[in-house]
């Protein structure tokens, strides 16, 4: 069994450990969803930059999902051998000494800080350019790990906000756990780090996070974060975290003290049920976000990544990671707020969703048609540039300028993003030999086509609809004992289509022109600190300095 946490679902999956056939799966959405506006029950707003969830959401995935997806499998409950599970990263629960929410206690349903941080909480982003500015002062040697800079998204950065702006729920807290752990922690009792996230979102390299000493030049107080509030014992990718507990098995239907394995990410599971667990292939699970992540065999400092883990993806490996914080999200916002009451009648009067309309008018068009570049950054910057208070920018637009248009240039602006990383790889000697598609995006042929020609590459896709759920599946597999090792059980049970999408020569020239423009407008409006322009950070402080009068 695997289940995939994503950021408005969980979906779980029953999988075969024989050839990774998957037999039922079901999806249960979370009934808080994303909370960015206003604290669920109080209906207090939250500021700009906050994105919340609401800890029982995730618990209702395995009362709803689990026993769902058994009965649509039609198996057997005592034929499971074990389940894993992933999780959006990084996304952070402050918690009791026992695993309890502290938004669940009486007195901080009020507090915010008392909610689990989702991984697009970009709020801490002044606290991340603290920690980037320190660590580079200090000469630090695990920032090159991470490209030169850390995110707003992970465990430091949120940790040091939550310090700093609400100390009463920090001191209640006893641990800043990932919810990748605390959902394991949930199932079997044991509370154990996993490798990924300690390492990609916890800044733990060579077996050490930032010193104390470090942290104490941040905030004083902030000097025993890692002891008191984070350190814990770390497990390998695949590994047994424990049995499945008497209170689990009650919630899944489930037979108690079957194999839970160690906790993972959502996109770092996904490369065994892909079988890319080899040097070189880069895997892209394109959803709400992005994230890329390929496994090497040589360890380099690549500028603007998310990090480099060693056994970061499977053991024996040096796991890459980086990311883009809006693609699919950048689409549904445009087919949201920006498209006319004519086009959604239409694509209702024809039975289509607006996408399919859009997509529809987009792929009629010649590349470079619509006369607009675009900039994929109305979730900041992941990668490279790891700035969340950069904004999306649209040049060229005009009164002929139709929605078809601007839905095209922005397909093309994430393909230019996630072109950017793979020339990013490449020129710090971390090659990437293929390109390998996977995530609800798959579905859209217009933009797998766009990412060949932009990049250039072929492109490859994994079989699988609910990648991450496979791919935990794969892993529960491995701690049930029934493979060896990750590469065995992603040989059995992983599925991929070779070269399913191939670059057209014509449009890839064509684009080679338009990705000129793109570059130029990246750097220009991102790097203000080598002559760029700083206008989207000044814009940022203005609407944050607006909406808080």
């Amino acid at each position: 069994m695997g289940v995939d946490f994503g950021t408005l679902s969980g979906r779980a999956v029953v999988v075969r450990v024989a050839d990774g056939a998957e037999l039922g799966s079901a999806v249960h959405d979370y009934r808080h969803g994303v909370v960015d506006r206003e604290l669920p029950g109080t209906g207090a707003p939250l500021p700009p930059d906050w994105a919340l969830q609401v800890p029982s959401d995730y618990i209702d995935v395995l009362r709803a999902a689990v026993p769902e997806a058994l009965a649509r499998a039609g198996v057997d409950a005592a034929s499971v051998v074990g389940i894993a599970t992933d999780f959006t990263a990084c996304t952070m629960v402050p918690v009791r000494a026992d695993g309890t929410p502290l938004c669940e206690l009486p007195g901080f349903a009020d507090r915010p800080h008392a909610y689990v941080k989702l991984w697009k909480h970009h709020a801490a982003q002044p606290h991340a350019d603290r920690i980037n500015a320190l660590a580079a002062e200090r000469g630090e040697p695990w920032l090159a790990r991470y490209g030169g800079l850390i995110s707003s998204e992970w465990e430091f950065a949120k940790g040091l906000q939550l310090f700093e702006e609400d100390p009463e729920v920090y001191a209640a807290m006893d641990r800043w756990v990932e919810a990748a752990d605390w959902i394991v922690w949930r199932l079997c009792g044991t509370y154990v780090r996993n490798a990924c996230t300690a390492g990609y979102k916890g800044i733990r390299q060579d077996g050490a996070y930032p010193s104390r000493d470090f942290l104490e030049a941040l905030n004083p107080g902030f000097a025993d974060f890692v002891a008191d509030k984070l350190d814990q014992p770390i497990g390998e990718l695949g590994a047994r975290a424990g049995g499945l507990s008497a209170e689990a098995a009650a919630w899944t239907g489930l037979p108690e003290g079957i194999a839970v394995a160690v906790g993972n990410v959502d996109a770092h599971v996904t490369a065994p049920a892909a079988r890319a667990v080899e040097p070189g292939q880069l895997v892209a699970i394109m959803g709400t976000s992005t994230c890329h992540v390929m496994n090497s065999d040589v360890l380099r400092e690549v500028p603007g990544m998310c990090g480099v883990v060693d056994g970061g993806i499977v053991p024996g490996l040096w796991g890459y990671e980086a990311g883009q914080s809006g693609v699919g999200d950048i689409f549904a916002w445009f087919a949201e707020t920006s498209v006319p009451a004519a086009y959604s009648e239409e694509a209702q009067r024809r039975g289509l969703s607006i996408h399919e309309y859009l997509t529809e008018l987009a792929a009629a068009q010649e590349v470079g048609a619509h006369g607009l570049v675009a900039l994929d950054w109305h979730s900041g910057n992941r990668s490279v540039l790891v700035d969340h208070q950069l904004s999306g920018v649209i040049v060229g637009q005009t009164l002929a300028t139709r929605p078809e248009d601007t839905y095209r240039a922005l397909i093309e602006a994430t393909a230019f993003g996630t072109r950017t990383i793979i020339e990013t790889f490449n020129r710090a000697g971390v090659p990437v030999n293929e390109l390998i598609m996977a995530g609800g995006l798959l579905k859209n042929q217009l933009l797998m086509q766009i990412y060949a020609d932009v990049t250039g590459l072929p492109l490859s896709t994994i079989t699988s609809e609910q990648g991450p759920a496979l791919g935990s599946a794969i892993h529960a597999a491995v701690a049930a004992g029934a493979y060896p090792d990750i590469h065995a059980a992603s040989a059995a049970m992983g599925s991929a289509q070779r070269d399913v999408y191939v670059p057209d020569p014509r449009r890839v020239k064509a684009y080679d022109a338009l990705y000129a423009e793109y570059t130029r407008l990246h750097d220009y409006f991102g790097r203000a600190r080598d002559g760029g322009n700083d206008v989207l950070h000044r814009l940022h402080r203005i609407r944050t300095e607006a909406v808080q009068a």
